[in-house]
């Protein structure tokens, strides 16, 4: 595990994460899997050393304390008195081939250590976005494909059985694509949380965007693809808190049907300056086909949580069940969990022989080479933000789906 923030350890200033992780994600899930043998050894690497004897009383606590059998042994980089952060370079080193790396880091950060983790022969996964340029993109999958790793992106709303079951409709029912609008926040405080990058290195878009973007492409896959995209912000609340990066991110993005060249919009709108409210992230989407629509609210599931000395809660077990049964860990069947397990799985296939990398490609994981029109996006908004907001163009060579390169539209008395 490269990084050690929230959705790793759920340790966040010191103590727990004021969010719906807490206990952290993938440190967690990391130690079920060790239990239930489907890894060995577990090391987690940061920048500074002298967190750690912090995060390992907080995991201690949320996780040690809380489930029976579940054993903490955690190999840990740089030392507890040093801050190194080049520390990734020496604990990559002591990884062989056939491993795994999850990378969950900020994002500027992602490609130089997923590249260091491939070139060790090590499969890699990588939060979202997996790398925020185009050229980056197109350098892994070069990279994955002369080592023979699996190289993935982390975007566990594919495990969200309401997110699939849309996905699966639009495929077989709602005809070509016509229309999206999706929503995604988190609350002001997460301002402070992310403050170490927030509009210095990645901006709320790449954070949060990012997930129905993926959703966009791992559902209109052979159906359309992105052509253009255009970038409008809001600011005033970070920049009062002496932040430079804006509050919220609209992509408006032209997609073209291969059937029929038709044309269909998607709005993607992202904000980290949301009141907190009865969930810690605001998350829909309405989706129409030509044939149909689809109306999902992935924040309120129908279940609510009122307790003494606690706000009022909707909560969503569905992403991750803390709360234990006879005092184990079951939240195996939790979207959180499955997206790691699932590449865990794939990894071991892979290793034994029994599957080839390309086997993955057929969307059952966001890999490096089906997650590309996503990327695309996500620049082409960055972009058309600092050239206050011009339309950008994504090129293709023909009627492939692999970008080939972002450029500013020219509109039409332009081209005379």
């Amino acid at each position: 595990m490269v990084g050690t923030g929230e959705y790793t350890t759920g340790y966040v200033g010191g103590t727990a994460a004021d969010s719906d992780k807490g206990a952290g994600v993938v440190a967690l899930t990391m130690f079920d899997l060790r239990r239930r043998g489907k890894v060995a050894r577990v090391g987690m690497c940061g920048v500074n050393g002298k967190k750690f004897p912090g995060i390992r009383n907080h995991m201690q606590k949320n996780i040690g304390d809380v489930y029976k059998d579940m054993d903490l042994t955690c190999d840990t980089y740089p030392s507890d008195d040093t801050v190194d952060p080049q520390a990734y370079v020496h604990a990559i080193s002591t990884y062989q081939p056939g491993d795994i790396a999850i990378i969950f880091t900020p994002d500027d950060t992602h490609y130089e250590i997923a590249m260091a983790c491939i070139q060790q022969g090590m499969h890699v996964m990588v939060t979202k976005p997996i790398v925020q340029t185009l050229e980056h993109h197109k350098n892994l999958i070069q990279a994955a494909k002369d080592k023979n790793v699996l190289v993935a992106m982390e975007v566990h709303k594919r495990w969200d059985p309401f997110y699939a079951d849309a996905r699966d409709r639009a495929r077989s029912q709602l005809g070509n694509f016509q229309y999206m609008y999706a929503y995604m926040s988190q609350p002001k405080h997460q301002l402070e949380t992310f403050k170490a990058w927030a509009g210095k290195s990645s901006d709320i878009s790449f954070y949060l965007n990012s997930h129905h973007i993926d959703f966009s492409e791992w559902t209109l896959e052979g159906i359309a693809r992105p052509v253009r995209v255009t970038a409008t912000a809001s600011t005033g609340v970070a920049h009062s808190k002496g932040m430079e990066t804006e509050d919220s991110i609209t992509l408006t993005v032209q997609w073209e049907n291969f059937d029929g060249n038709t044309l269909g919009c998607a709005v993607y709108t992202s904000s980290w300056v949301a009141p907190k409210s009865d969930v810690h992230s605001q998350q829909r989407f309405f989706y129409m086909g030509t044939n149909g629509e689809i109306n999902v609210d992935q924040a309120h599931r129908g279940m609510t949580v009122a307790c003494d000395g606690k706000p009022f809660a909707s909560v969503n077990p569905l992403f991750m069940k803390y709360t234990p049964t006879n005092d184990m860990f079951s939240g195996q069947g939790s979207y959180g969990v499955k997206s790691f397990e699932c590449f865990v799985d794939a990894c071991r296939e892979v290793n034994a022989g029994k599957k080839d990398v390309q086997d993955f490609d057929d969307g059952s994981l966001a890999t490096v080479g089906t997650t590309v029109q996503g990327t695309a996006i996500l620049e082409a908004g960055r972009r058309s933000l600092d050239l206050d907001g011009m339309p950008m163009d994504i090129v293709y060579d023909g009627g492939k789906h692999i970008p080939v390169r972002i450029q500013p539209h020219v509109f039409g008395d332009c081209k005379k």
